[in-house]
């Protein structure tokens, strides 16, 4: 148990040093990420303080422009006679050198109905000049309130900008709207040369400005059917605007929000414009952040194990000191007995290696006589089997032997009566009878043979038609179609002919003492390659394995023959004989009934070569 607890303790050492390292890279990841974003959400507030400035000074300076056209006199006496070509021409110079002083990106003038009458680039194809533009918002609240505002993408130069108009008014009569294009982009070259992504959204949602130009005309979120319509009915946009390509997250608070974009996290601020109803936003990755976070973290984490184990180490050094001092003296103590107690080991050692010379003789003993008990055993097994197959093998020899017996008579009569061809011929088959006898003589002697000490190349065909051969009485009385199949047909493993043919011939007379009750009796014998592998299968028609009996089939005495039909050794010294060539055997029931028995042996090619 004291074992026990000294194992434990450096794991409890380090996990406790695991916990406490967690827990610091927590607390430190925690606090650097919320003064991170603290320090990122400020500057961000103050670039968007900037730009919000920027934009306002951008067209604040161009509010009092279309006001100015209204004492102009060449603007206003083409209003007051808007057929007139040479006031319009005279109305053009003067519009543009205005705006040359001005600066704006144009300036035109539209008569009540919408059609622009004058422009500063009236020379120009994409001047607005003779277009009609009564759709547009600008043109709509300068009407009904005198001034109005409207950013988009220009009818006629496909350029966005920002539209300020005016309605100029002679005695209380609108004569016609002063509308003077405000080009943005400068504002948005200077959010380039800051850091993180800047944008500028409508009061619907659509990015207008942005430092990436892939967002521009994207909305921030799906637009409904109606807000769709009127920007369709306006020609402010493209139509069908996509969505941004980003996963809005937390608020983080009324300000900042985090996005991400591209599978990285951002942090977006959002400052408003009052005055138009757009929001400039800033987007700053957190990713610098969140690594600087996470390796500080990892820092403090070491910190803290190492702190701990160095703790750890000086309580273990200061307790091994001590022990060192008990560890001293126990260690005196051991010394003055050791000598004596190593003289009675060497007794003892002594001792025991001659009982382990004489324990090793007695086990080499009985090694050899359990192997020679094993081969009797194995030799009893042949004989038991030929005592099983000796009634089938006396009607082999009794019909051969009766026809030897008619056939010399016959002989007799016929040389007496001097016919000699017929008595030739009576010769000729009593030489075939002969060999009959003398193959039936030789498979006997062959299966009764005792086994050799190594296994040899054996051909399998050989082996299966001498043990068929054996039993081919016994089939035929009990009407057993059998069918053998061999591929090829010179496979061979490597064993033992006269154990080969032992096994193979207790596995088909289970087979036929299994059919025995069974209708339709059919046995098959089946062998092939399987490199490096040889498999033999036997397969019988009968009832299958009980599956009580399924785990016990390879045990000694275990049967489920009748009593005085068989002893359950079979099996058994089947499968040694299989295991001593490096083969195993293997039983199972087949799905349309019956069982097989698979041999599994070595081939002789392969071990030839190896």
């Amino acid at each position: 148990m004291t074992r026990l607890r000294l194992g434990l303790r450096p794991l409890l050492f380090i996990g406790v040093a695991l916990c406490l390292s967690a827990a610091a890279f927590v607390l430190v990841y925690s606090v650097v990420m919320s003064l991170g974003l603290k320090r990122v959400q400020d500057d961000a507030l103050r670039r968007l303080d900037l730009g919000v400035v920027a934009l306002e000074n951008t067209w604040s300076r161009f509010h009092f422009l279309p006001a100015l056209l209204e004492t102009t006199p060449a603007v206003m006496a083409m209003l007051a006679a808007p057929a007139d070509l040479t006031l319009r021409d005279r109305a053009n110079r003067s519009l543009a050198h205005i705006n040359g002083i001005a600066g704006a990106d144009m300036l035109f003038v539209l008569e009540p109905g919408g059609v622009a009458l004058a422009s500063s680039d009236w020379e120009r194809p994409d001047s607005p000049a003779g277009h009609k533009y009564d759709y547009r918002p600008y043109m709509k609240s300068a009407l009904a309130t005198g001034r109005g505002s409207f950013f988009g993408i220009g009818a006629t130069t496909k350029r966005p900008g920002y539209f300020l108009s005016y309605a100029l008014r002679n005695d209380d009569r609108t004569m016609g709207v002063a509308t003077v294009k405000v080009d943005l982009a400068p504002a948005e070259w200077a959010w380039a040369t800051q850091p993180g992504a800047t944008l500028l959204a409508d009061s619907r949602g659509v990015v207008i400005l942005g430092t990436r130009t892939d967002w521009k005309f994207h909305v921030l979120e799906p637009l409904d059917t109606a807000v769709q319509a009127e920007i369709v009915a306006e020609r402010s946009y493209p139509p069908n605007l996509p969505v941004l390509p980003w996963s809005r997250g937390r608020i983080e608070d009324g300000q900042t929000r985090q996005v991400v974009i591209d599978d990285t996290g951002h942090l977006m601020t959002a400052r408003s414009l009052p005055a138009v109803g757009w929001q400039l936003y800033t987007l700053d990755s957190l990713a610098p952040l969140q690594a600087s976070a996470r390796n500080q973290g990892l820092v403090a984490g070491l910190l803290t194990a190492v702190a701990w184990l160095l703790a750890v180490a000086a309580w273990q050094s200061r307790q091994a000191g001590l022990q060192k001092l008990a560890s001293q003296a126990a260690l005196q103590a051991a010394y003055d007995s050791l000598e004596q107690r190593v003289e009675e080991r060497t007794r003892q050692l002594v001792t025991a290696n001659a009982d382990l010379g004489a324990e090793v003789g007695t086990r080499k003993m009985i090694e050899r006589s359990l192997r020679t008990t094993q081969n009797e055993l194995v030799h009893a097994g042949k004989m038991a089997v030929l005592g099983q197959v000796s009634a089938g093998l006396a009607h082999e020899f009794n019909q051969p032997l009766a026809a030897l017996r008619t056939l010399s008579d016959n002989a007799v009569q016929l040389i007496d009566k001097n016919r000699l061809d017929e008595t030739r011929g009576n010769l000729a088959r009593i030489s075939q009878i002969v060999g009959r006898l003398g193959e039936i003589t030789r498979r006997l002697k062959t299966f009764a043979h005792k086994p050799g000490d190594r296994p040899v190349p054996t051909p399998v065909a050989p082996a299966v038609a001498n043990v068929a051969g054996l039993l081919a009485e016994r089939m035929r009385r009990d009407g057993v179609d059998f069918q053998v199949s061999i591929e090829p047909r010179d496979l061979a493993v490597m064993a033992d002919p006269a154990l080969i043919e032992q096994v193979l011939i207790n596995l088909l007379v289970n087979a036929l003492d299994a059919m025995t009750g069974s209708p339709v009796r059919e046995l098959q014998l089946r062998a092939w390659a399987q490199t490096p592998r040889v498999r033999i299968a036997v397969t019988d028609s009968g009832p299958g394995i009980d599956s009580a009996m399924m785990g016990r089939l390879f045990e000694a005495f275990a049967t489920s023959k009748p009593r005085g039909a068989g002893l359950g050794l079979g099996l058994m010294i089947s499968q040694r004989i299989i295991r001593d060539f490096g083969g195993d055997i293997f039983a199972s029931n087949n799905p349309r009934g019956g069982a097989t028995f698979e041999i599994e042996l070595p081939a002789a090619l392969t071990l030839a070569v190896a």
